[in-house]
């Protein structure tokens, strides 16, 4: 164990990112519940990550808005056509997502073939590198959040489907380059799964409060003990759910 590496320095920033990425998906989060449609962020963070893997195939400089770009334009493809299948084929909807999901995987990983270093590149896109999230990505990430929560908390009525898809594009573009796919499809999930049951006055205000224990709870104990950040708060964010849903029955 190693307390020493409590930097804030370091994990402020981590921490920031995590809430940017809660503050959009705890409340799409339960939005997709109720729509039972659970995997379509797991789908469109994996098409987005698609979009990343192919710019870098062409070269493209990493952290560029060119990469950015390509990583909307794939999303945004992947939301409109789940936008059509959902109209033409509502009723396997669900299985439609998670074959989009699987295509877009073995894209990029019949992508990364050739690339020494793809294996690296593939793990970091999942796992994510949230502990080396810098202010350069923070800024514009912040700027987005906060259009896409004014959209969605004032004219979420008037979206439909089509702006659904698309908000959720946006959203998971941004948040699949901060934290990975794996802690973008549990920030939207996990938080919403435990409030499910709760009253619908407190599950907005649950889900982020155990969300954000979570990221701190994640976010210190892979620092103390070495371990991939990324991985430590999809579980802690599994944990602290379950906590809050075993005390409230006892109470």
């Amino acid at each position: 164990m190693n307390f020493d590496s409590l930097n804030l320095a370091i994990l402020g920033p981590a921490f920031l990112a995590g809430m940017l990425v809660l503050a959009t998906h705890v409340p799409m989060g339960q939005q997709v519940l109720q729509r039972g449609i659970v995997f379509i962020d797991l789908a469109i963070a994996q098409i987005a990550a698609l979009g990343v893997i192919a710019a870098d195939a062409l070269g493209w400089e990493p952290q560029g808005m060119a990469v950015q770009g390509a990583a909307f334009c794939a999303a945004l493809l992947g939301a409109l056509l789940l936008t059509w299948t959902e109209k033409r084929w509502p009723e396997v909807q669900e299985a439609l997502i998670g074959a989009l999901f699987v295509l877009a995987a073995s894209a990029g990983i019949i992508l990364l073939a050739n690339n020494p270093h793809g294996g690296e590149h593939l793990k970091d896109l999942l796992v994510g590198q949230i502990l080396w999230v810098g202010m350069g990505q923070l800024i514009p990430a912040m700027i987005l959040t906060a259009l896409i929560l004014g959209l969605w908390f004032g004219l979420r009525e008037k979206l439909g489907r089509i702006g659904f898809y698309v908000m959720f594009a946006l959203a998971v573009t941004t948040s699949v380059q901060l934290v990975g796919v794996y802690l973008v499809f549990s920030s939207l999930i996990m938080p919403a799964l435990a409030v499910q049951k709760w009253p619908p006055s407190q599950r907005l205000k649950g889900g982020y409060l155990i969300g954000a224990l979570a990221y701190i709870a994640g976010l210190a104990l892979s620092a103390i003990f070495d371990l991939p950040s990324g991985a430590v708060i999809v579980w802690c964010l599994a944990a602290t759910g379950l906590c809050f849903n075993l005390f409230r029955r006892k109470v």
